[in-house]
């Protein structure tokens, strides 16, 4: 099981997001901005998309969307944007 357990605003649609299996990285959401459904339309507005909270150890918005982590970490590791961190970082 892998959870998300950190999350890092970096701006527009950037993330930096820590796993449980200690990797790290940075992915850009900004394709949400094409897609449709009542669920995406508030994560285009940049202000709500950096709402952004953890919950259950997914990527969560306040209107209750939310990202599975097991395929955001399989999607980021096959992209090659993933990193293992040191617990001194």
């Amino acid at each position: 099981m892998i959870d998300v357990i950190g999350v890092k605003r970096l701006g527009d649609y950037r993330l930096e997001i820590a796993f449980s299996d200690g990797t790290v990285g940075t992915r850009d959401f900004s394709e949400l901005t094409s897609r449709t459904g009542e669920m995406v339309q508030p994560l285009k507005d940049p202000g709500y998309f950096a709402r952004v909270f953890i919950d259950d150890g997914a990527l969560t918005w306040p209107n209750g969307y939310d990202w599975d982590p097991i395929a955001l970490h399989d999607e980021m590791k096959k992209a090659g944007l993933l990193r293992r961190v040191d617990a001194d970082e």
